[in-house]
């Protein structure tokens, strides 16, 4: 994975979108798409993606089926209900 980040406008992206996401497999490069210059989205790789995952929990936290099951451990309850543990205040 690389540290690399290019811009690149909305219509180039879309015209390009099947190549460029080859690109950021291939080489762990971001790519940041653009509309009128501004930042509305973002290419990463899944590996990096999988690492920002809610509050690091990505390898903890699935998505089940049945969506009346909770979707965070049971042990990680006071975790959630504390939101000064969570920002380290």
């Amino acid at each position: 994975m690389t540290d690399e980040m290019r811009t690149i406008p909305a219509g180039q992206f879309r015209e390009q979108c099947l190549r460029l996401m080859d690109e950021v497999n291939a080489t762990g490069a971001r790519l940041i798409v653009t509309k009128h210059g501004r930042p509305v989205a973002a290419l990463v790789p899944v590996s990096e993606q999988g690492a920002t995952g809610i509050v690091g929990w990505c390898e903890r936290l699935r998505i089940h089926d049945d969506l009346s099951e909770p979707a965070v451990p049971a042990d990680d309850w006071s975790v959630v209900s504390d939101p000064a543990s969570i920002l380290g205040t």
